[in-house]
């Protein structure tokens, strides 16, 4: 018995048993059918063969009963044997009605079953083939949806795209002007810039200027103070000397009035030996009167003589600083004539090659306006050439984008039909399963009308006509829906098979559309190529010429330069310019009131001179002019003591001054460890706490220079390898022209604390 399955999922081994089981229960024995049925479920072949085998032992016992009872007629009664064949004959249609019952009623159970389960299956299958179809259908829509979206977004994009290349040209077009207002900018302040470092050159000079005058002036300031001090002194020595001189007189008058005056000068010279010491000078002074007289003339005359060359030394020497100035000038206005000249020969030759450059270019360039001219037509070409570049990149770019989603649209196509082809190989298997199924339920159908026609031969026609009929009519539709699943499952694998097919010509399309566009990039690209070194050349020439424009252009600028430097010095063309002068000027101001000033010193002078002059000739006539009167004694107390108490004042200052000094150096050793001494002026001398040397010192010079700075001297005999790095010596040492400016200036603090770290490694100050 070959296994072979129909839509109920029974195999004809089954069948048959059911077969063997009704023709055992026709023939009466029951208990073997009952077996033969519960032996329905087992699948061992063994057990089948062993049935077969008790069911052709069981079909020949009728042969031996039969036999059997032939010898018990032979023996027995014939009544006997007759009511025993009719009992026999009852129980036979008995049992034979009740085996039929039996069996009909299995059958029906049977065969409602098997509709059940056939009915099961189909409505599941139909189920599932539905809801595959619902689900190819909503595969369907949904790639139609996304088809419609690509295209939507493939609108939306190229729309985007025209508008950021709109947007692209304008934002070149305002970068370009932007760039041209940035280099003009550029060019403004360079030229400012340029201009700043020539007015700061002249504020340099004009600011060194200043400083030589302010020195001159502090020079004469500092002569004119030592000549104002030399003519106090020489008034107070003449007060003092017209003092004695009328005590003297006085004393020679009055001779009780002079041994006092002498006893009291003489108290006031125990007092204060440096009245006694004038005193004694002025009567060595007095007894050389006339020598001192005639030495007073020739030094009024000298100082006459010295005043008049003084004057005329100051003007000779005004003369000849601007004679010099004048020649200064002169010399530069000749150097930059020469300088001029050489410019201008320069310019000649440029002009020829100016000239010589129209005629090899073939370009009408004589004037660096036609050079702008044609620099502003090849900028034109330029910005031409730049749109055109822009607009072959922006749709390159579109290619190229475009391009990238057609890559993608094409992927996404492959994998639609990379999944349409999974879905046409399930499909495909499907169909082999179905046709299998299809095949099974032929052979099974076949079976089964072969089994039925046994039935009908065995049975007889009037019992079970209607019933296989029935049953063959069910088996029939059931094969008829069997068929029209099929065909409805064929439409469907060739609906999907022209799908694929479809989308294979779409995939097929997209390749050639890819390929057209990957031509045109390829056509674009070289395009681009070649506009791009057309592009670069015109660049190169245009850079070249721009170099050109912006060194005349520099050139120019320093020719004016120099012209306003020569007008700032004060060189001007008479003809053209005409100088006028402010009446309130300050330097005239100040001129006039120098003047003045000089005008009272000589007029102070004068009256000195006169008083001079006055108090020779009072030598004899004291007594009868008295013109000059001499100021008294008191005042020349208060004067003295006023002295007493500013001197006082002086030394009191002096102390506080040393004490706060000595507490200041105190402090400054206490609390940074350090002793400073000044050795001499401006010379330093620092010793740390912990040296155990005083030659293991550092000895600074701050010297008086315009920049300032502090200078570093050799320590005697301490080495440098004990105290300090000898590097970080050599690079304080070696700073031009040896000061400390500002970066190095800040190596002292840590040499000193180099210094105090080495200190404190010292194994003798461990206990600290």
């Amino acid at each position: 018995f070959k296994p072979c399955f129909h839509r109920g999922g029974r195999s004809k081994l089954q069948v048959g048993r059911l077969e063997f089981a009704e023709v055992l229960r026709s023939r009466g024995v029951y208990q073997k059918a009952d077996i033969f049925m519960k032996m329905d479920g087992m699948d061992d072949d063994t057990t089948v063969f062993t049935t077969l085998k008790s069911f052709k032992s069981f079909i020949s016992q009728p042969e031996r009963s039969h036999h059997l009872a032939e010898t018990s007629i032979a023996k027995g009664d014939l009544q006997k044997q007759y009511i025993q064949r009719i009992e026999l004959e009852g129980a036979a249609e008995k049992i034979h009605s009740k085996t039929n019952l039996l069996q009909m009623a299995q059958e029906k159970n049977q065969m409602e079953l098997s509709h059940k389960r056939a009915r099961i299956e189909l409505e599941k299958a139909a189920h599932i083939s539905a809801r595959d179809f619902e689900r190819e259908v909503d595969r369907n829509q949904g790639l139609l949806t996304c088809i419609k979206k690509l295209e939507e977004r493939e609108a939306d994009t190229e729309k985007l795209l025209n508008e950021e290349a709109e947007m692209n040209k304008t934002l070149k077009k305002n970068i370009e002007a932007l760039n041209k207002k940035l280099e003009e900018k550029d060019s403004k302040i360079s030229n400012a810039n340029e201009t700043l470092c020539a007015l700061r050159d002249e504020i340099r000079e004009l600011n060194h200027k200043i400083k030589n005058q302010e020195m001159q002036l502090a020079t004469q300031a500092t002569e004119n103070e030592g000549l104002q001090e030399q003519v106090q002194l020489q008034h107070k020595k003449y007060l003092e000397a017209s003092q004695k001189y009328q005590s003297l007189q006085t004393s020679e008058c009055l001779n009780s009035e002079n041994e006092l005056k002498i006893k009291e000068l003489e108290r006031r010279l125990a007092l204060q030996e440096q009245d006694s010491v004038i005193v004694r000078n002025m009567r060595t002074e007095l007894a050389r009167l006339p020598d001192a007289e005639r030495e007073l003339k020739r030094l009024r005359e000298e100082n006459s003589y010295l005043r008049e060359t003084k004057e005329n030394s100051s003007l000779l020497k005004e003369e000849a600083e601007g004679l010099r100035r004048k020649v200064e000038r002169l010399e530069k206005i000749k150097e930059d004539m020469v300088n001029l000249e050489l410019e201008k020969e320069k310019l000649a030759m440029k002009l020829q090659a100016w000239e010589n450059l129209s005629q090899t270019t073939g370009l009408n360039i004589r004037k660096p306006e036609d050079l702008s001219r044609e620099i502003i037509q090849i900028q034109q070409r330029e910005i031409g050439l730049k749109q055109q570049n822009s607009s072959i990149t922006s749709s390159a770019r579109a290619l190229e984008k475009s391009r990238t989603q057609l890559q993608n649209e094409l992927l996404q196509l492959r994998t639609r039909g990379l999944e349409e082809q999974k879905k046409r190989e399930q499909q495909d298997a499907l169909v082999r399963r179905l046709q299998k199924r299809v095949l099974l339920l032929t052979k099974e159908r076949d079976g089964m009308r072969a089994i039925l026609e046994s039935y009908d031969n065995e049975l007889a026609a009037s019992e079970y006509s209607p019933q296989l009929t029935r049953r063959v009519r069910e088996a029939e539709d059931l094969l008829q829906k069997a068929q029209a699943h099929n065909s409805e499952m064929e439409v469907q694998v060739s609906k999907a098979q022209e799908e694929a097919g479809s989308y294979k010509l779409q995939a097929q399309t997209a390749e050639m559309e890819l390929d057209v566009l990957k031509k045109q990039a390829a056509d674009a690209d070289n395009s681009s190529f070649v506009v791009g070194e057309e592009v670069s050349s015109l660049r190169q020439k245009i850079e070249e010429l721009e170099a050109d424009r912006s060194r005349l252009e520099e050139q120019n600028n320093v020719l004016e330069m120099r012209l306003e430097r020569h007008n700032l010095q004060g060189d001007y063309d008479p003809v053209k310019t005409k100088v006028i002068h402010f009446r309130m000027n300050p330097t005239s101001l100040a001129k006039q009131e120098r003047q003045d000033e000089a005008e009272k010193l000589r007029e102070e002078c004068q009256l000195l001179r006169e008083r001079i002059r006055t108090l020779q000739a009072g030598g004899a006539v004291a007594t009868e002019e008295g013109t000059f009167n001499l100021p008294p004694s008191q005042e020349v107390l208060d004067l003295r003591r006023q002295m007493e108490s500013a001197e006082l004042k002086n030394q009191r200052l002096k102390e506080v001054f040393q004490k706060k000094i000595q507490e200041f150096r105190t402090v400054c050793y206490v609390l940074t460890g350090y002793q400073i001494d000044i050795t001499t002026e401006n010379q330093y001398r620092l010793t740390s706490v912990y040296a155990e040397h005083m030659e293991d010192s550092l000895l600074f010079k701050h010297t008086q220079t315009e920049e300032g700075g502090w200078r570093l001297f050799d320590r005697g005999r301490a080495a440098p390898a004990r105290h300090v790095d000898e590097g970080r010596l050599a690079a304080l040492r070696q700073q031009p022209p040896a000061q400390l400016r500002r970066p190095a200036r800040r190596r002292a603090p840590r040499l000193l604390s180099h210094d105090e770290r080495r200190h404190f490694k010292n194994p003798s100050l461990s206990h600290l």
